[in-house]
C-alpha cells in the first residue's frame, strides 16, 4: 500500500475536536452534554443574511470572481471605514473562511523553512496551518498570572533568526480572550518594523469587547502598512460559522497578487455564503450591542463561577468568547476525556478542549483547558456546578491540592 506523506502524518488533529466520539457516547448513555469545546455561537444569525439566502431569485448558482464579488469587497471597505480601518476593495480578496485566508498567506509570504513567531496559547489550527506551508511555528509565552498580556520585546527578539519571516497575533485572542492595548500593538510594530517582518493580525472577534475595552486594528499601525495581513471572517461576528466566508486584507500590491493566484486556482468563494455575507453588512448596530452585552453576562458567570473553585485560576478576558483556566489535575486530555466517559452530575456533563494543543509544546498546557461561552447563561451555570462536583471526584487531582466542595459549603 502506498505511505501516506510525512506532511500526513505528522498534521495535528484538532484539539477541539478529537474528543467528539467521546461525546456521542455520552449522549448515546443519555447524558446530555454542555458543548463548551468549540466556538459555535447559539446567537441567531442576522435576519438580513437569512433573508437574502430565503427570497433569492436565481437561475444559475454561478462563480464570483475569484477575489470575491465588487459589490461585497466594496461594502466591507465600507464596513472596515467605521473601525478606523482605511482600506480599498481592491486590497479584499474573499475566502472560504478565516482559515483559507491564513493558509493563502502563509504560502505567499514565507519559504519552506521560514519561521513565524506566535504569542501562545494560540488557536490550535495556526499549527495546522503553518505546517501545511512548511513554516516552523517559533513560540513566544504568555502566561496565565499575567492574564496572557503580550510577552516583552525582549523575549521576542530573542527568538528572531535569519529565517525568521513573520509575527502572528489573535486580536482578541482565541484561546485567551485577551486584547491587546495600543502600546503593546506599539511594540509589535516597533519589532517588525525593525526587523521587517510581516505581521498577521487575525481580527475576526473586534466586535465582542467588554468593560469598556476598545479594539485596535493592526491596520491602523503607522510606518508599517504594507507588512501587515488582516484576517477576517463573518463566523463569529453574524454567529455564521457555516457560510465560510473570510477576507484577506493587505495593502501590500505585490503579496496581493501572489495571494489572488492561490484565490484562482480554487475558483472562487461561496456563492451562497457571499450572499448572505453581502446582506450581513447591513445588520444595525443594536443587534452587536445586544450581543456583546449576552457575551459579557456569560463570561461573567463562567468565569466568576470557575474562580470560586478551589485551586482554579481563570483570568477575566476582555474580548471574543473563550477563556483558558488552570485546574488542579494531572493532565487536562486525561481530564476532557473522564469527564465524557466517567463523569455526570444531575444527568449532565462538560465537554471542554485541552489546552494542550493551544501550546506548541503540548505538555505546557497539561493542567489548562479552554472553554467557550457560547451557551445560553443557566447551561454555563450548570456546567460551573458540573465542573466544581467533577472537581472532587476526579482522581486525577495532585496530592495536597485543595478539594473543590459543594456550592452550599
Amino acid at each position: 500500500m502506498p505511505a501516506i506523506s510525512t506532511k500526513g502524518r505528522l498534521m495535528p488533529p484538532s484539539p477541539i475536536r478529537k474528543l467528539v466520539p467521546f461525546a456521542e457516547a455520552a449522549k448515546g448513555r443519555g447524558t446530555k452534554v454542555i458543548h463548551l469545546n468549540i466556538g459555535q455561537p447559539d446567537i441567531a444569525s442576522p435576519d438580513v443574511a437569512l433573508d437574502a439566502i430565503r427570497h433569492l431569485d436565481r437561475t444559475v448558482i454561478e462563480y464570483s470572481h475569484s477575489a470575491g464579488y465588487e459589490s461585497y469587497r466594496k461594502g466591507l471597505a465600507t464596513y472596515y471605514a467605521q473601525h478606523g480601518i482605511m482600506v480599498d476593495h481592491d486590497h479584499i480578496i474573499v475566502t472560504n473562511g478565516g482559515s483559507e485566508a491564513l493558509l493563502f498567506g502563509m504560502m505567499a509570504c514565507f519559504e519552506p523553512g521560514d519561521e513565524v513567531i506566535i504569542p501562545e496559547p494560540f488557536y490550535a489550527n495556526y499549527n495546522s496551518f503553518a505546517m501545511a506551508a512548511g513554516v516552523t511555528v517559533v513560540p513566544v509565552r504568555s502566561t496565565i498570572e499575567s492574564g496572557f498580556a503580550l510577552p516583552p520585546i525582549e523575549a521576542f527578539e530573542a527568538l528572531i533568526t535569519k529565517r525568521t519571516k513573520g509575527i502572528l497575533i489573535c486580536n482578541p485572542g482565541n484561546p485567551t480572550g485577551y486584547l491587546y492595548s495600543a502600546a503593546e500593538l506599539d511594540t509589535l510594530r516597533d519589532i517588525v518594523k525593525r526587523h521587517d517582518l510581516f505581521l498577521f493580525a487575525d481580527e475576526v472577534y473586534r466586535e465582542f469587547c467588554y468593560d469598556g475595552a476598545r479594539h485596535i486594528s493592526a491596520m491602523t499601525l503607522k510606518g508599517i502598512e504594507e507588512n501587515v495581513v488582516l484576517i477576517d471572517s463573518v463566523s463569529k461576528r453574524y454567529s455564521m460559522c457555516g457560510a465560510r466566508v473570510g477576507a484577506f486584507i493587505t495593502r501590500n500590491k505585490e503579496l496581493y497578487a501572489a495571494v489572488l493566484k492561490f484565490a484562482q486556482a480554487r475558483l472562487s468563494p461561496p456563492t451562497f455564503g457571499q450572499i448572505a455575507s453581502e446582506a450581513a453588512l447591513r445588520t444595525p448596530k443594536s443587534y452587536f450591542d445586544a450581543v456583546a452585552s449576552e457575551y459579557k453576562q456569560r463570561r461573567d458567570i463562567l468565569v466568576n463561577g470557575l474562580n470560586t473553585i478551589p485551586g482554579v485560576i481563570c483570568p477575566t478576558p476582555k474580548g471574543a468568547f473563550y477563556c483558558v483556566a488552570q485546574l488542579p489535575i494531572d493532565d487536562s486530555d486525561r481530564f476532557c476525556q473522564w469527564l465524557l466517559e466517567s463523569f455526570a452530575f444531575d444527568g449532565y456533563t462538560v465537554m471542554m478542549a485541552p489546552a494542550t494543543g493551544f501550546y506548541a509544546q503540548p505538555a505546557t498546557g497539561r493542567q489548562q483547558v479552554r472553554l467557550a461561552y457560547v451557551l445560553e447563561q443557566p447551561l454555563l451555570a450548570k456546567a460551573v456546578e458540573c465542573l466544581r462536583k467533577a472537581l472532587m471526584e476526579y482522581p486525577g487531582v495532585p496530592a495536597g491540592t485543595p478539594k473543590a466542595t459543594s456550592a452550599a459549603g
